[in-house]
């Protein structure tokens, strides 16, 4: 019997992945650019922020279809992510557009994640769920609409959203605690079987 083919580390998905956690001091300081309210370097983060958010989408696409997948892939691509989100979020508090209080919510949530993550890792990895997914768009487009500095009218738009990013941001880390908590007590139980 073969055994199956190796993923290599080094693949498109993963340098995908590592492209984005490149790009995030790139956005920061187009960020902040000019203190932070020229329009134009407002436009050019948000560009950066778009691309960067995009090599998410096509990364995980690209390791499923070419079975790229690898362990190293499952932990950076959630740690790049927060690693973009993360920056965005500090950096509209700290311009004074985003309420800390946001920022600290979405900050403990990710990074308590990602400890988990770590606490379970030699039982298994937990991959990102659905509810997961969908929180990291929902906060995509949330950060978007707050680093496009929308006109007055529009600004409940973002509000809406953001909240709606917070939302899912707690239940989706309730969901990783489970889940977490699930798989430790599988991989302790196979380990007292074997």
């Amino acid at each position: 019997m073969t055994e199956p083919a190796r993923v290599p580390v080094l693949n498109i998905a993963n340098v995908l992945t590592m492209s984005r956690l490149v790009l995030v001091p790139v956005f920061l300081y187009l960020l902040f650019a000019e203190g932070g309210h020229s329009y134009w370097w407002r436009l050019s983060a948000f560009g950066v922020f778009v691309v960067a958010s995009v090599t998410d989408h096509v990364d995980g696409n690209l390791a499923r279809k070419h079975g790229l997948i690898t362990d190293f892939g499952k932990i950076a691509d959630p740690i790049a992510d927060k690693a973009l989100t993360g920056a965005a979020l500090v950096g509209l508090s700290l311009l004074g557009e985003l309420p800390w209080w946001i920022t600290l919510v979405i900050a403990v949530r990710e990074l308590g994640v990602t400890l988990l993550r770590f606490w379970v890792i030699r039982h298994g990895v937990i991959p990102a769920s659905r509810g997961g997914k969908a929180k990291t768009l929902v906060q995509i487009v949330a950060i978007g609409l707050y680093l496009l500095s929308l006109p007055a009218n529009l600004e409940p738009v973002a509000v809406v959203t953001m909240y709606a990013a917070v939302a899912l941001t707690v239940v989706t880390g309730a969901d990783y605690v489970v889940r977490a908590v699930r798989l430790r007590a599988r991989g302790k139980r196979a380990v007292a079987g074997a």
